[in-house]
């Protein structure tokens, strides 16, 4: 094989960082904002105890999620009947762009003993930033709340401890 052979990867190579650089950009101006604005329209309109956050990590990945912070204000008198009751925080809704660009979209659980770490997340999926819509992520929401109701009420045969 001749170097002049190279010539075809070369080009190829190039292609490959330009699409991530693309994708980044695609993330910065489109999904990014895009993400703020719904999720925190969904925090406002419904407020339930969650929040949106903004992360950036390694210098090249970030992050949207949206969390349960704290408990729903309305539900306080009902737990202040129990005060044994703990409200269990970590559960995430989290878009996070990958090394490529891609957005993973992923349910985190919160952490409690005896559940076993395979089951502390659900992926629900990878996207190019230009596939991150409203109602791709009003979908997703609708997805983490259902997890979250599965969560909070197992059914009996995956309850916790057995």
């Amino acid at each position: 094989m001749k170097i002049e052979h190279l010539e075809e990867r070369i080009i190829d190579y190039k292609k490959s960082i330009e699409t991530v650089i693309e994708k980044k950009i695609h993330w910065n101006t489109k999904a990014k904002p895009l993400l703020l604005k719904v999720l925190n329209k969904v925090t406002s309109n419904y407020d339930i105890g969650w929040r949106v956050q903004e992360l950036n990590w390694i210098n090249t990945n970030e992050a949207i999620n949206i969390t349960f912070d704290s408990f729903p204000l309305e539900l306080i008198p009902k737990t202040n009947k129990i005060p044994a009751y703990q409200f269990i925080q970590g559960a995430a809704l989290v878009f996070s762009q990958a090394y490529n660009g891609d957005i993973y979209v992923l349910i985190l659980f919160p952490i409690i003993e005896n559940i076993p770490l395979e089951k502390s997340s659900v992926d629900l999926g990878i996207y190019t930033p230009d596939n991150i819509s409203e109602q791709l992520i009003v979908e997703k929401v609708d997805v983490f709340l259902k997890q979250m109701i599965e969560w909070e009420l197992p059914s009996i045969k995956n309850k916790l401890g057995y």
